[in-house]
């Protein structure tokens, strides 16, 4: 009895563990929110303040592809205040909450596919990840999102077809590429029901009407969100995926390039060897990953579906070719470290079983489990040279190196500067004024204003403008010129390299516009952060 007794509580021991790994992992760098995640807490803010699901009151467009975090957030904020809702530390609380519970399930399905040291290692992995610690702290929706999608897998591999497909609903509803895994799962779905059916007389129909519950719950979700936005924005497409299209100036290739560099150094490697390193990790991590889904689908062929998610998600966003943000990295990264877990933990076990006809081999083939553990806690060591204890901006305590957000307190505190402007100029009558910028986020988040959204995420008039001519290019994103000198917002703020080659240069602009505030900075190799304000408000 008393045996029992200490398994059960040995058993509790880790999953506390991680969550509490998890949690340390998020709280300990403190908050470092992305300009992105701006964008949604306004959306958030609006709802809880009777302006409706919008980013300017008023204007019904969706620049926001993550519904269902938003009205998460905008849930949450009922009880921390309508007027002083923080969503920063809402959104915090939120991701690292979804990042424990999505640490917690790969455990269980490293335990289920008896691969428990893999999936124990995939779940440490998860929980000190910088790319999953980065964005849980930068406020974005990755964390749930993930959480959903790893929810369905696990779902489905139980053959629990009618929650996986609930969860894989939500997850198309909390971010559409969610769409892709969801593909897979429904494809292979059919594919078994026809395999395995065992009256060939059975027609189409009868197929179909088999798996009816499931396409309800799949179904359901969607057309309750997509139903509502096609009534209240006039189109179910979120208007920030069209803008992203049509904004952004990118070389051919460049998201299948960003993509292999991913997948060569899942762990972080560069780090510790160096960027040649992306050459030996283009090898061995596919060929880990494959030895890892083999050993998988031995224990069930309901993995096909998460087996081939990284490459199909790989493969469609190398074919679409939009602007690779970081965060995009993040979905296929999970399943994709998990086989290679297990691949590296299945070829351990096999070399060492090998070496026990080996005279000097016998020792380590004795203790393979702990020989099995080291190996597997060698890309966890890789993984943590992702950090750095004292980042060179923001709170001085350890935090992923990529979580930088250099940019975000610069707006921040350009928001600071408008709004001592605004406060500083006497009352008028005057409609409220608009500030144009080509990042919203923090900006929208900071400042009452009605923002003109010079990329066209939250701003329907901005796609008029797009594309424009190569030469105003010097990075990935240049303003349009037309669209500034046509609507001629009170403020607009850029930083210098996104006008260097056309706007800045225009007379018309100049003679019309005064720079009030320069902020020096090189980022994305410009020559500052410039504010500006037209003549008419001086």
């Amino acid at each position: 009895m008393q045996n029992k007794k200490n398994l059960a509580i040995k058993k509790n021991i880790f999953p506390s563990f991680l969550v509490l790994a998890v949690f340390f992992a998020r709280l300990l760098p403190g908050l470092r929110p992305i300009d992105d995640a701006f964008i949604t807490y306004r959306y958030a803010r609006n709802i809880l303040s009777g302006n409706g699901f919008a980013f300017n009151p008023g204007v019904h467009i969706q620049g926001t592809t993550t519904p269902l975090y938003t009205l998460l957030l905008s849930f949450l904020g009922l009880f921390t205040g309508r007027e002083n809702a923080s969503f920063p530390e809402i959104a915090l609380l939120v991701n690292a909450f979804a990042d424990s519970l999505t640490a917690l399930i790969i455990w269980e399905i490293g335990k289920k596919l008896n691969s428990a040291t893999a999936g124990t290692a995939a779940a440490l992995f998860w929980a000190i990840a910088p790319y999953s610690v980065t964005f849980s702290i930068g406020g974005l929706e990755t964390s749930l999102y993930i959480l959903l999608l790893t929810a369905s897998v696990y779902f489905y591999i139980q053959k629990k077809t009618r929650l996986a497909a609930f969860s894989s609903s939500l997850g198309v509803v909390t971010r559409p590429d969610g769409i892709l895994l969801s593909i897979l799962m429904i494809v292979h779905l059919i594919w078994t029901l026809l395999k395995d059916n065992q009256n060939p007389s059975q027609s189409k129909w009868g197929h179909i009407k088999s798996i009816l519950p499931e396409i309800i719950l799949f179904c359901f979700p969607l057309f309750l969100w997509f139903g509502f936005a096609w009534i209240y924005f006039g189109n179910p497409i979120p208007h920030s995926i069209l803008a992203k299209s049509q904004a952004y100036f990118l070389p051919q290739k460049s998201a299948f390039i960003r993509f292999l560099q991913h997948f060569a150094t899942p762990f972080m490697d560069q780090h510790t060897f160096g960027t040649y390193w992306v050459i030996a990790g283009l090898v061995l991590y596919p060929f880990l990953f494959i030895i890892g889904a083999q050993k998988g689908l031995k224990n069930t062929s309901h993995l096909w579906p998460w087996i081939l998610y990284p490459w199909f998600y790989f493969s469609i966003f190398s074919l679409a070719n939009p602007l690779i943000f970081r965060w995009y990295l993040t979905p296929p990264l999970l399943p994709y470290i998990f086989f290679i877990f297990i691949g590296l933990e299945n070829i351990t076990r096999s070399i060492l079983s090998k070496l026990q006809q080996v005279p000097f081999g016998s020792a380590l083939s004795a203790h393979q489990n702990m020989v099995t553990n080291l190996v597997i806690i060698l890309p966890l060591i890789l993984t943590s040279q992702g950090w750095t204890l004292k980042p060179d901006h923001g709170p001085q305590r350890p935090a992923p190196k990529m979580a930088w957000f250099k940019l975000e307190l610069l707006y921040k505190k350009t928001a600071q500067i408008i709004n001592e402007d605004l406060q500083s100029r006497p009352d008028s009558t005057h409609p409220k004024p608009v500030l144009a910028a080509a990042d919203v986020g923090v900006l929208g988040y900071y400042t009452d204003l009605e923002i003109l959204d010079l990329v066209g995420l939250n701003s329907h008039e901005a796609l008029d403008y797009y594309p424009l001519e190569r030469s105003a290019y010097v990075s990935n994103y240049a303003v349009p010129e037309d669209l500034v000198l046509d609507k001629k917002p009170e403020y607009l703020v850029i930083l210098e390299v996104y006008g260097r080659n056309n706007l800045l240069n225009n007379p018309v602009f100049l003679n019309q516009y005064t720079m009030i505030h320069k902020i020096e900075t090189d980022i994305y190799g410009s020559q500052g952060m410039l504010v500006y304000k037209h003549f008419l408000h001086e």
